[in-house]
């Protein structure tokens, strides 16, 4: 079975200051709490966000099952008035639905050109932008985007990581976030940024053995929490209660980094991904060789790998 779940550190009104001195250089996910966070924890009802925001039409992805799957694509894509979705969101049985009566809805903000503009909540939904206070533990320059979420209860994202830094603000409800520290990603069973591995409560160990060395960090968001989750760590979410939240993503490393073309903060930088392009092609090149060559000559390239580029002090 897999290991018990370490309990992610909870810190009550931690300043910015102190985040940046102390925190924030250890690379580790802490929970903040006690942040004024504006009148969005209390304001936020369903009423209020529907009548807020109106009928404007919104994309969001429906799933017949909880658990959605990135890499298979579970789910399907449909639009709906903003008011009538909230109200479908928070439904536990609906009467009018796309797949089955108990279907799971999600939305994740995005900007109005998928392909040119990041998500910002402060543009795409401007009435619900003005009840918050995103804490900017981060300098104005640095910020990325603000990706404004809700989700159905019981609903279950996929486990991914992120090439940024970013806050997850619980406005209202309450979520489970399992995570995973870079370290671990041999174990995760990756495809691109996504894990293979969907239910990491009950995990299949006959198809995915090496996943119980995965050391599994825990917690509890409740509405007012804010989850800081450094770029790489991965993180599987779990929507326990009807909720929104709102994730603030800023750049952690010098802004030519990033490919220009990322507008949901998920593409590799540039480096890593012109470094794997060279690595499929030295592959490629190892074709070339009989078996046995191959395998003694890929396990150079590990060992050298290890050597040159994986780093000694991980606590």
């Amino acid at each position: 079975r897999e290991q018990a779940a370490v309990a992610v550190e909870r810190l009550d009104g931690v300043t910015r200051e102190r985040f940046l001195r102390d925190i924030y250089p250890r690379r580790k996910p802490v929970v903040l709490t006690g942040l004024e966070l504006g009148i969005c924890t209390t304001k936020w009802t369903t009423d209020y966000l529907s009548q807020a925001e109106g009928s404007k039409e919104v994309k969001i992805h429906v799933s017949a099952v909880p658990q959605m799957d990135f890499l298979s694509k579970n789910f399907v894509y449909r639009t709906l008035p903003f008011d009538v979705f909230v109200r479908r969101a928070a439904e536990v049985k609906h009467k009018e639905y796309f797949l089955t009566g108990d279907e799971k809805y999600y939305l994740r903000s995005v900007g109005e050109d998928v392909r040119k503009d990041i998500a910002d909540i402060r543009k795409q939904f401007p009435i619900l932008a003005e009840d918050v206070h995103i804490p900017e533990y981060f300098e104005k320059e640095q910020f990325f985007s603000s990706v404004f979420r809700i989700s159905s209860a019981g609903l279950q994202l996929w486990t991914h990581y992120d090439v940024m830094d970013n806050f997850l603000i619980q406005v209202t409800g309450k979520k489970r976030v399992v995570l995973y520290s870079p370290r671990d990603a041999p174990y995760l069973y990756l495809s691109g940024s996504k894990s293979a591995v969907l239910d990491v409560d009950n995990p299949d160990l006959e198809k995915y053995p090496l996943f119980v060395k995965a050391k599994r960090y825990q917690c509890v968001l409740e509405a007012g929490d804010v989850l800081f989750i450094p770029a790489l760590w991965f993180h599987n979410v779990i929507s326990e209660e009807f909720g929104v939240a709102l994730n603030v993503f800023w750049k952690h490393l010098p802004a030519e980094s990033y490919d220009k073309t990322d507008t949901y903060g998920n593409k590799d930088p540039m480096a890593a991904s012109r470094a794997i392009q060279i690595l499929d092609r030295a592959l490629k090149t190892l074709e070339e060789l009989p078996e046995e060559y191959r395998d003694f000559y890929a396990r150079r390239m590990v060992l050298r790998i290890q050597e040159k580029a994986y780093r000694n002090d991980y606590g």
